[in-house]
């Protein structure tokens, strides 16, 4: 019975002088307040009513988001948000512990810093196009400056650019300009290639039917001359074989018109006595044509006889 208090207080001690760390964690121990070691992961021992555990610091990758309202070169508002990734470097975890209480608060101001150092430099569209040059400068501006802290800037982002309302409706409204614009571009030009291809077109269908008439007078001459070499045989000669193929396709086209109940063609003379006065008339024209031929080889004969 006398070694129970004993026993008591040795279990107290052992166990109040174990403790664990988590894996990528680090604990602060002091001895009377004062600093006496770090430990990291595992079971560790610690010597109870002496040593304490004053903090615990987590060494993973941790990321702080910053928006930092400013204003650009051309007079705009914006909202940036920057996310900063960062984490206490093992080997300085005495520096991150004491020399800093509050790293969140010195790391936003920081990004306050920078920022407003550099969008007023640049107009909206260069903050866009830009923000990547805008996330190096920060990091840069953070690595110096906390690196003596013990932590390190793994990376910087610019996640977000919010201007203001008012801008951003103006903005939308200049790009479905812009978009309306090229699309009446894309459909002018289309308007134009149609026009150009049935032009195209159509002077190749007025080619196309400009040779078949003329392949069709060419043929219709080529029957005609072999239905006078035809008549010449029977003792026709060739100015009555001309009249009589005249005078066979007027009544010829006289019928074809007569056979067309839709037809709106009207033939001129169609009198019985049109066939008869055709004929005539052009019997005369070819002797009368005849006779001039006649004179006019009489009087240059004539002429080369008096040279």
């Amino acid at each position: 019975m006398l070694f129970i208090p004993f026993i008591v207080l040795a279990l107290i001690i052992v166990f109040t002088g174990l403790f664990t760390v988590k894996q990528q964690s680090a604990a602060i121990i002091e001895r009377f307040g004062k600093f006496e070691s770090i430990r990291h992961s595992g079971l560790k021992l610690k010597i109870p009513l002496v040593d304490r555990i004053a903090g615990r610091l987590s060494l993973k990758i941790q990321q702080l988001d910053v928006i930092v309202e400013t204003k650009t070169l051309d007079d705009v508002f914006v909202k940036l948000k920057v996310s900063v990734q960062y984490k206490v470097i093992s080997e300085k975890v005495y520096d991150a512990f004491y020399k800093l209480d509050y790293p969140h608060e010195q790391i936003t101001s920081y990004v306050f810093d920078v920022v407003r150092a550099e969008v007023p430099k640049m107009r909206l569209d260069d903050v866009f196009v830009k923000k990547d040059d805008i996330a190096l400068a920060v990091k840069a501006e953070l690595n110096d400056a906390m690196m003596d802290y013990g932590f390190d800037i793994i990376r910087t982002l610019v996640t977000d650019i919010d201007p203001d309302p008012q801008v951003k409706i103006a903005m939308n409204r200049i790009n479905a300009a812009d978009r309306e614009k090229t699309a009446a571009q894309y459909e002018g030009d289309a308007q134009r290639i149609l026009i150009v291809e049935k032009a195209k077109a159509e002077a190749e269908s007025k080619r196309l039917q400009g040779q078949g008439i003329a392949d069709q007078r060419r043929e219709i001459a080529r029957g005609l001359e072999e239905s006078v070499e035809v008549l010449n045989k029977v003792g026709i000669n060739s100015q009555e074989a001309s009249a009589l193929i005249v005078v066979t396709q007027h009544y010829d086209t006289l019928q074809a018109i007569g056979s067309e109940t839709n037809s709106n063609l009207i033939l001129l003379p169609n009198s019985p006595q049109a066939g008869s006065n055709m004929l005539n008339d052009m019997v005369a024209s070819f002797a009368a044509s005849n006779q001039i031929g006649e004179a006019m080889k009489e009087a240059k004969l004539r002429q080369e006889n008096k040279d």
